[in-house]
């Protein structure tokens, strides 16, 4: 992989980035001004705070660099995946223990007809679970205003045409690449409020590239990548292979995490040291990642798709059915138990490797480097510095050594790789993260899938990660879960089921399973689309100025509440009878008049298209009125190809 830097590299890279800069902000200036709210959900009233520090930390060494410890006295690290972890069977009893009397309020509060909360759900828990599409900052900040949507402590959102709570309700939330930065940075910095976040000056300060950073908390760019160079080859010459994904990680976790110099002794298993944890509060976190074999670049739905908790990470697909404890994948071991010696690693589950995982975009980038309309010499640098980094494999995250070599030889595709190779989580098609939630042993009763996908020449979804999903439980990595019937991309963009919330397994007699369908959870779906704001601005746009953050914020936040209910005065209604529709299934009750109101307005009835969709080029018009600007694709490409290059230079200087 890489080795150590024997040249001034920060030299190299501050002359990169002098001229790399002076070409962005020619080329921003240019746009004009951009005025973006229609609806102000007041975030302008919320004020940072500092956000609770570990009384303990993972990492043996108090640095980036893993570090040795002795070996608990147990019989393995790596389990097979029959069941959940103990210590999430745990939390889930306690945080539900939470999460049911919440919801009895939050239904109340809903009103529903001829529904008495207290009653129907008294002794039963309704699993609900949240999950954030990938798409880069996009994806990070339109799922951002759906959290906000959801959340009670937004101001307003209790309000009649709201639906804050819902996060409150929620047992499980998970993230995959964009959507991944999201529910990690909201998790590592112990839960705050998204308005928080956005008016903190210690975070979430996007009109800085993470690769051309300028600002932030660090006096200069020069002083920013030598400490991230440090900690990297630091890590090196302790003896561990790093990656591209070790400087993406650590440059996210500037801008991401509330800790000093982006927290590099934090872990991704310090979640559980955290106040927001240990009380319940928060959603169990899941991040979600794809498997990709040396040698290769197209990652299929036959891929291997991995999970991480703060327990644990590993798949539940039948080409690995193992996990391994997360706090010990640093260590030397064969199937599951230490090499040699008692001695043990910790520390390599670095909270901003983790999160850099689930999104390593310069592999995606490379596979797309043809339809982004970049020619002449731009085009040709970054071609040439993508592939040096894929030919070296530092277009993946690597996790060396493989914590499941020798696991499961009869059926393992990894028990003889001393390496786990690892992509952006939705490099399969499936860019929602619903594999881990439609886990038959997480009994998720409804799933809030949230798409801010750029699948249409336009960047908008076009439900192909729902379809992608669908397919796959009919290939042998399925592994005997289920998902409701979708329509096929034509169908979902022709009928404008992207431009709408819909619903989908709404009736479990129609689903094949165990007990008639009604352990298949029914999926609420929402995507990205204009309201108020041109959302749609490129996964590879690497910066944000305050006005576009509050403009994808907001417009996502209408989405969510359907322009806080004046769209459809019953949304908020609606939400209440998906969430409890499963329930009502099981218990063959039938569905209140309102509810079935709300069943026949949102679910998919079936319906697909003979013919092609006109649609499915065009722009969609603002839903509310408004004097947005989309966004020059160009500018935004341009940005991620300037930053590809900065990058190359330090992959090529260090190589």
């Amino acid at each position: 992989m890489l080795s150590s830097c024997n040249l001034p590299l920060t030299a190299i890279i501050c002359a990169v980035l002098l001229i790399s800069g002076c070409l962005v902000a020619g080329e921003y200036a240019a746009q004009g001004p951009i005025h973006n709210r229609d609806v102000d959900v007041g975030f302008s009233h919320f004020r940072p705070k500092y956000y609770n520090v570990f009384e303990k930390r993972s990492s043996p060494t108090g640095t980036y660099v893993p570090g040795n410890v002795t070996c608990p006295n147990v019989a393995s690290y790596v389990r097979n995946a029959t069941s959940l972890a103990a210590n999430e069977v745990q939390y889930i009893e306690n945080r539900q223990a939470l999460t049911s009397p919440y919801l009895i309020s939050y239904l109340d509060r809903l009103n529903l007809t001829d529904f008495n909360a207290t009653d129907f759900l008294g002794n039963t828990n309704v699993t609900i679970g949240i999950a954030f599409s990938g798409g880069g900052y996009r994806a990070m900040l339109s799922g951002a205003g759906f959290l906000a949507a959801f959340d009670d402590r937004t101001p307003n959102a209790t309000d009649a045409g709201h639906i804050g709570g819902l996060l409150q309700s929620a047992t499980y939330m998970a993230g995959l690449s964009g959507g991944n930065w999201l529910v990690t940075s909201v998790v590592m910095n112990n839960l705050p409020t998204v308005g928080e976040l956005q008016s903190s000056e210690n975070v979430w300060q996007l009109s800085n590239s993470v690769i051309n950073p300028g600002g932030w908390q660090l006096v200069s760019t020069a002083e920013y990548y030598s400490n991230i160079i440090e900690d990297v080859t630091s890590k090196e010459d302790a003896g561990f292979n790093v990656s591209m994904t070790d400087f993406w990680g650590r440059g996210l976790s500037y801008q991401l995490f509330n800790y000093t110099n982006g927290g590099p002794n934090v872990t991704f298993s310090d979640i559980r040291n955290l106040s927001s944890f240990q009380d319940y509060s928060m959603p169990f976190p899941i991040v979600v990642a794809d498997g990709r074999p040396y040698n290769t670049k197209i990652v299929s739905l036959n891929s291997t798709v991995y999970e991480f908790t703060p327990y644990e990470m590993g798949s539940w697909d039948p080409s690995l059915y193992a996990f391994a404890a997360l706090d010990y994948i640093g260590t030397n071991m064969t199937n599951g138990r230490p090499v040699g010696n008692r001695t043990c690693v910790m520390g390599l589950d670095n909270a901003g490797f983790v999160m850099g995982t689930s999104a390593t975009l310069f592999n995606q980038f490379l596979l797309q480097l043809n339809s982004t309309g970049i020619e002449g010499v731009l085009y040709d640098a970054a071609q040439s510095v993508l592939e040096d980094m894929s030919s070296h494999e530092d277009d993946i995250a690597l996790y060396e050594p493989n914590p499941f070599y020798g696991v499961n030889p009869d059926i393992s595709y990894m028990y003889n790789e001393t390496a786990l190779t690892l992509v952006d989580g939705g490099e399969d098609n499936q860019n929602i993260p619903l594999t881990p939630l439609i886990q038959p042993v997480r009994n998720v009763d409804v799933i809030f899938a949230i798409d801010n996908s750029a699948d249409t020449d336009y960047y908008w979804p076009s439900g192909i990660s729902m379809t992608a999903t669908y397919d796959r439980q009919f290939s042998t990595q399925g592994n005997g879960t289920l998902f409701p019937a979708v329509p096929d991309i034509n169908s979902f963009v022709g009928l404008n089921l992207t431009a709408r919330p819909t619903w989908f397994g709404c009736n479990a007699a129609n689903i094949t399973g165990e007990n008639g369908g009604t352990t298949v959870p029914l999926i609420v779906y929402m995507a990205n689309h204009p309201w108020s704001y041109f959302s749609n601005t490129s996964t590879f746009q690497l910066s944000y100025e305050p006005d576009e953050v509050a403009g994808l914020i907001t417009n996502a936040y209408n989405v969510a509440t359907q322009g806080n209910g004046t769209v459809d005065t019953e949304w908020a209604k609606c939400i209440g009878c998906a969430i409890i529709q499963r329930e009502t299934e099981r218990r063959n009750a039938t569905p209140t008049a309102e509810c079935q109101a709300c069943l026949t307005k949102y679910c998919w009835d079936g319906t697909v298209l003979s013919t092609n969709a006109t649609n499915a080029t065009a722009q969609p018009s603002l839903v509310l009125a408004s004097v947005s600007k989309s966004h020059a694709t160009m500018v935004t490409v341009s940005r991620m190809i300037l930053g590809v290059l900065v990058l190359g230079v330090a992959v090529a200087v260090m190589g």
